[in-house]
This record gives structure tokens, C-alpha cells and sequence, in this order.
């Protein structure tokens, strides 16, 4: 059973784009089906050659661990299941070159601007890490910060009092 460990920051500054070891990558993604218990499906499609669906549920109490089950699909079919998803959402991820673990960093498009998300992947939940300094706030287990929820209440939906409190108003 393949496990996703992962913790997720708010980034507060522009200096992760130094270390930013590619061009971004263009990914939308489309949920198809949510659970109240935290299982999604969801469609991935990076650029116009890549495709895929995973299965994800949680594994944790936190939210650090979840079960992840991803398979490559035909990218016709992807953008068949991206026209019936009923909350989407669209990023630009970049992969940073970070010691402690495979780094990203996600800038979100469309409702969810200005989003500006980081994320590590871990071998373990116990790894030690080394939070950069453009990171800000740990959202790890915040429901509202997942790329899920933020499909179906985007940033903009948030009140101009929640948006401020985050620097997005």
C-alpha cells in the first residue's frame, strides 16, 4: 500500500524561486468524489502528455500520512473526467532543490490566487527537517488548505477578513 508523507507550509517570500531546479509545470486537477472521512478521487493532468487518477484517504489523525494510490490514465480520458469534475482547480508547480526531502512549490491560478503553497515529501513521519526561511505558517493537517477543499472554497470565496489574515486582500 503506497503512503504519501507530507508536510504543506504557506510561503512567505519569493526567495524559493533561486532554487527552483526547472521551468513549472502546468497541472490541473479535478475532483471527482470527496467523503466526509477524507477520501478523494481526482484527476491530475500535467501539460498536454500526462495523466493520472489517485485515490487518496487519510492514514493519520494529523493528516501527515495518507494513502495514496495514483494510476496513469490516457490524457483523452483525463479531459473527459476534467469536463465532468465538479471542483477544480489549476497551479504551476515548480521542484525545488532542498535538502530534507522532495520539495515543491505550488502557485496557484484562478480563484485560488495569489496561493503560494510548499510542500515535502518524507520517507518518514519521524524525519527531522529544515524549514526554509521563505516558508511561513505550517498548514499540515489544515482541512481547508488541502488541494481538495481549495477546489471547492478557493481562496477568493474566503471573507475579505479571512483573505486578509492570510495576506490575500
Amino acid at each position: 500500500m503506497a503512503l504519501e508523507i507530507e508536510r504543506r507550509f504557506l510561503v512567505c517570500s519569493n526567495a524559493w524561486q533561486a532554487l527552483a531546479s526547472s521551468s513549472g509545470q502546468q497541472l490541473r486537477q479535478g475532483y471527482l468524489a470527496a467523503s466526509a472521512e477524507g477520501v478523494t478521487v481526482r484527476m491530475r493532468l500535467r501539460g498536454a502528455d500526462q495523466a493520472w487518477l489517485t485515490l487518496k484517504a487519510a492514514a493519520d489523525a494529523i493528516g501527515l500520512v495518507r494513502h495514496e494510490f495514483e494510476y496513469p490514465i490516457p490524457v483523452a480520458d483525463a479531459e473527459a473526467l476534467w469536463s465532468l469534475a465538479p471542483h477544480r482547480l489549476e497551479k504551476v508547480r515548480y521542484l525545488i532543490d532542498c535538502p530534507g526531502g522532495d520539495w515543491v512549490v505550488d502557485c496557484f491560478e484562478g480563484s485560488n490566487a495569489p496561493l503560494v503553497l510548499a510542500e515535502v515529501e518524507l520517507q518518514s513521519a519521524d524525519d527531522s527537517l529544515v524549514i526554509p526561511p521563505w516558508c511561513g505558517k505550517e498548514v499540515t493537517g489544515e482541512s481547508r488548505w488541502s488541494n481538495a477543499v481549495l477546489a471547492q472554497q478557493p481562496v477568493q470565496s474566503w471573507s475579505m477578513e479571512e483573505r486578509r489574515h492570510y495576506g490575500f486582500g
